[in-house]
């Protein structure tokens, strides 16, 4: 899968893609990112790749011309098929079923606005989608750039080394992730559940995924209007709503 970064501030992206699974990644060629500069499409001189905007206001605006003639170069023949992603606080929520969607690509552009924002035929004519990652506002899309790659890339066969890790990871289900545990048994005199010691997997399960129900009951109750829950989870979150508070 390749992903084509288009940014204002490329030495951003210098150590975040070269470290743990990203890296592992590139390396083994399931996934190439290329970063672009912007300005290398500017026209002038002095590379001028924002202006003040129409009818006043504070904050600089990011140009229309570079960003167009980036995309277009920068994709060729790919411009009618790969998606074209403004990473924008007006985008649609980034979640873990977009992930999904977004991993079913060969390759993906995403923009990265800065300042107060891009030029508005840029979000009408060009880009194809809008994503946030999250109710705030950042500097720019580049660390949102760099968090959907890191969220897509491992999502791609043979990105992690258990592959059914990201199978349950929290939200891949509809769910928040189990508790886990590791070596010592007891630390500071806090031991691990018995029952992940038992050895029976059957029951271990079980636990781990009233554990997740529980979890998410307790700190994203929202979550389990959509969830995938069968009659057992349906009767274990009613035993939790029978707790005393």
């Amino acid at each position: 899968m390749r992903f084509d970064i288009l940014t204002l501030f490329p030495q951003m992206f210098v150590g975040p893609f070269q470290e743990s699974i990203i890296k592992r990644a590139q390396e083994s060629g399931l996934v190439d990112i290329a970063i672009h500069d912007i300005r290398a499409y500017t026209t002038d001189k002095h590379r001028t790749a924002d202006d003040i905007p129409y009818g006043g206001g504070g904050g600089m605006i990011m140009k229309p011309e570079p960003i167009f003639r980036a995309v277009a170069d920068v994709l060729g023949d790919a411009l009618a098929a790969a998606p074209v992603i403004l990473l924008t606080p007006q985008g649609r929520p980034f979640t873990q079923s977009v992930a999904r969607e977004l991993a079913e690509e060969e390759r993906l552009a995403l923009i990265c606005g800065h300042y107060e924002g891009v030029d508005e035929r840029v979000r009408q004519h060009l880009a194809t989608d809008e994503i946030s990652i999250g109710d705030y506002v950042l500097t720019g899309g580049e660390l949102p750039a760099m968090v959907i790659v890191d969220a897509v890339a491992r999502l791609l066969p043979g990105a992690l080394g258990d592959e059914a890790a990201a199978e349950a990871d929290s939200y891949a289900t509809g769910l928040l992730e189990h508790p886990h545990y590791t070596r010592p048994y007891d630390f500071r005199g806090w031991t691990v559940p018995d029952i992940l010691l038992s050895g029976h997997h059957g029951e271990v399960d079980r636990w781990r995924r009233e554990q997740a129900l529980r979890r998410t009951w307790e700190r994203r109750p929202d979550l389990l209007e959509d969830a995938d829950l069968t009659e057992d989870d349906r009767g274990f979150l009613e035993e939790l709503r029978s707790e005393p508070s």
